[in-house]
């Protein structure tokens, strides 16, 4: 196995699990269609791959949904090291703070995010991250995919 990567089975055992994640939220097909069409477009953002897969991972770890969290920690593992680790601490903390007051972030807040390089764009979407992995997370806990 590779230092940082997840050993080939764990992979076969996260694909399973992803599957039968997707089958239990076909019984809403616009519940999956949404989460499938929010997730395309949160991937189109302009924020960086590690930053994105940060944005979910912080969801997922909040919402306690063991599913995403272990597929995003291989997606955020296969990206290799992040170029600016606090770049990223600045997002997890950011990501927390749009949660925790839901949405009305302090001035001082937004100032700390921004100085790490993030644009108010970013910022509104790390909102659509939120919106897109929160569908998922809860629609994974409330089937017992998590």
């Amino acid at each position: 196995m590779t230092a940082g990567l997840p050993h080939l089975s764990d992979l076969s055992d996260l694909s399973a699990r992803t599957a039968n994640a997707v089958a239990l939220l076909r019984e809403s097909p616009q519940t999956l269609e949404g989460f499938l069409k929010l997730s395309e477009m949160f991937e189109s953002t302009t924020l960086d791959a590690h930053s994105r897969e940060t944005v979910i991972l912080t969801v997922a770890t909040r919402n306690q949904c063991h599913l995403c969290v272990d597929m995003h920690e291989a997606e955020l593992a296969a990206l290799g090291p992040a170029p600016d680790p606090e770049r990223l601490d600045a997002v997890r903390r950011f990501t927390l703070q749009v949660l925790a007051a839901s949405g009305a972030v302090s001035e001082e807040e937004m100032a700390a995010f921004q100085a790490h390089g993030y644009t108010l764009r970013n910022a509104l979407e790390v909102v659509l991250g939120i919106g897109t992995y929160t569908v998922s997370t809860l629609a994974n806990r409330l089937t017992g995919a998590a």
